[in-house]
C-alpha cells in the first residue's frame, strides 16, 4: 500500500469534463502543487452520493483556502458514469472526476477492495490523501464500512 513519502504512480486515466471525457496523466495531475485525492467505492452508491462527494463540494472553497491547488475524486467507474454522477450532484468544475475504469491506478496504490462476492467487482477502498509535488504527505484509509478519516472535514483538519 502506498504510504507517506511515496510518489504517486504515473499512468493515463480518464477524467469527466464539461466538454466530455479527456485523458489525464497522473504524473501531470499530481506532479505540481498540493493536491487532495479522495476515493470512493463507487459513484451513485449511498454513502458516496449522500455524504462523501457532497462534503467535498460543500467544503471546496475552505480546502482551496488551505493552499490546495486541485481536489480529485477517484472511483473505479467509467468516465461516463463519473460525468453523470458529477452532473447529478452538481459538482461543477472545481473537482476533478477521475475514472479508474479497470482499477489499475487503485491497484497501483495498493488500495483496491474486492467486492466481487457482492456483485460489485474490484473497487477502491474509501480513502483520502494529500500530495505535494506528487509525493504523499498524508494518507487516511477508512476501516471497512467506515466514513470518518476520509471525509472533507477530516481532510481540512489534516491540511
Amino acid at each position: 500500500m502506498i504510504k507517506q513519502g511515496d510518489k504517486i504512480p504515473a499512468m493515463k486515466l480518464m477524467t469527466a469534463t464539461a466538454d466530455g471525457p479527456r485523458e489525464v496523466d497522473t504524473a501531470e495531475l499530481f506532479g505540481t502543487g498540493k493536491v487532495v485525492l479522495f476515493a470512493v467505492p463507487g459513484a451513485f452508491t449511498p454513502t458516496c452520493s449522500a455524504k462523501h462527494l457532497p462534503g467535498f463540494v460543500q467544503h471546496l472553497d475552505d480546502i482551496k483556502a488551505k493552499g490546495v491547488d486541485k481536489v480529485v475524486c477517484l472511483a473505479v467507474n467509467d468516465v461516463f458514469v463519473m460525468g453523470a454522477w458529477a452532473k447529478d450532484l452538481k459538482v461543477g468544475d472545481g473537482i476533478v472526476m477521475l475514472a479508474d475504469g479497470a482499477a489499475a491506478f487503485t491497484k497501483a496504490l495498493g488500495l483496491e477492495l474486492d467486492l466481487v462476492a457482492r456483485g460489485l467487482g474490484v473497487r477502491s477502498q474509501r480513502f483520502a490523501l494529500i500530495t505535494e509535488g506528487g509525493v504523499v504527505t498524508h494518507l487516511a484509509v477508512e476501516e471497512a464500512g467506515g466514513f470518518d478519516v476520509s471525509r472533507a472535514e477530516a481532510v481540512l483538519e489534516a491540511l
